[in-house]
């Protein structure tokens, strides 16, 4: 009868640690809103939902729908295609690329200022 009871405890205790381990992972958004991408060979779809999307690392490339309100990238080699941004578009580093469809915004390319090679342009929808 012990055993029984022990092998319960034991069973119970398992799946409570599986369950708390499952509902404390962490999100993908940050406590704004935001969506921030970090790693190497992300990828990822997000839905902007009107916040910034951040994305950081290398080789990355991460599909927005919606409507982003800003897209920063920093890192190498990162894509980025965004149905539409609404205020700016900033990019640190090198070779990376951001495709928008719609919007018209601010564009800084922080990478071009030191001579590292960006592609950031409006593509048709």
């Amino acid at each position: 009868m012990r055993s029984i009871a022990t092998t319960r405890c034991a069973a119970m205790g398992a799946a409570a640690l599986f369950v708390a381990a499952a509902v404390s992972a962490p999100s993908a958004h940050a406590v704004n809103g935001d969506t921030h991408i970090t790693g190497t060979g992300v990828q990822q779809t997000i839905d902007c939902r009107n916040a910034t999307l951040h994305v950081n690392g290398n080789n990355n490339q991460v599909f927005a729908l919606g409507s982003c309100w800003a897209v920063t990238m920093q890192g190498s080699g990162n894509i980025v295609v965004a149905d539409n941004v609404v205020n700016d578009i900033t990019v640190y580093g090198w070779d990376q690329t951001v495709m928008y469809k719609n919007g018209n915004p601010f564009v800084w390319d922080r990478g071009r200022e030191l001579g590292m090679t960006n592609r950031i342009n409006r593509v048709p929808a």
